[in-house]
């Protein structure tokens, strides 16, 4: 099930800053991402995208301010009544903990989403959401994650950076919508973070400074159990 698998192959190497992400809804169905005023120029084999060149202006300020979220989503869930999920889980709430690998293989995988850091009186400082089914696919030059099942599904590219940290951009799907936004088009569904391998086959999707809810999301991405 290939997100990018019709469109992006010949972009690659000019892509514009909107990129328009489709949804992974049900197993099975055909996933597609288009871009936006695309450039009719191929990449070189091999040849490595920049993600600077595809995220919104605001994104890029959010990712450059990523330790400033993480020192203040762990202030208030240090403090707050949940702050065992945090001190008991030292590897995936370390903020320099990045180890090679940064961008986890194709297949299937479950993500837990833990929301640190309330941004409104509605939310906890720490809030945790059951594991759900995501998937991750090799489109040539980026990989595509998306979430299967859940309210939430992001789904959206992850970009090589380095060999400790990869670039996630998404879209953010709800509900019962079978159809995202275009990347770009909507700031407020608009995704930006960054992925780290942080264990033996463990990875971390971490979201500075999202829209609603909270300061910082972490998302624990693991192999789903073999059937």
């Amino acid at each position: 099930m290939k997100v990018l698998a019709r469109v992006l192959g010949s972009v690659l190497c000019a892509l514009p800053a909107a990129l328009l992400a489709g949804c992974g809804g049900k197993a099975g169905k055909t996933i597609e991402v288009r871009i936006a005023e695309p450039r009719s120029v191929r990449p070189d084999a091999g040849a490595q995208v920049d993600w600077r060149r595809v995220a919104t202006a605001e994104d890029r300020t959010r990712l450059r301010n990523w330790r400033q979220a993480w020192v203040d989503a762990l202030a208030k869930a240090q403090r707050s009544a949940k702050a065992a999920v945090v001190t008991g889980d030292a590897t995936l709430f370390d903020p320099d903990r990045a180890l090679s690998g940064a961008t986890p293989p194709a297949g299937d995988y479950r993500c837990r989403v833990v929301k640190l850091g309330a941004n409104g009186t509605a939310m906890h400082d720490v809030t945790t959401y059951p594991p759900v089914d995501c998937k991750i696919d090799e489109e040539g030059g980026v990989s595509s994650l998306y979430k299967v099942t859940g309210a939430q599904r992001p789904v959206g590219l992850i970009f090589p950076d380095s060999s400790a940290r990869a670039i996630f951009l998404g879209t953010m799907v709800l509900g019962d919508e079978t159809k995202p936004l275009s990347y770009g088009q909507d700031s407020n569904r608009d995704m930006a973070g960054y992925i780290e391998r942080v264990g033996d086959k463990r990875w971390r999707l971490v979201l500075p400074y999202p829209r609603f809810e909270s300061l910082l999301d972490v998302v624990e991405i693991v192999p789903a159990p073999k059937r």
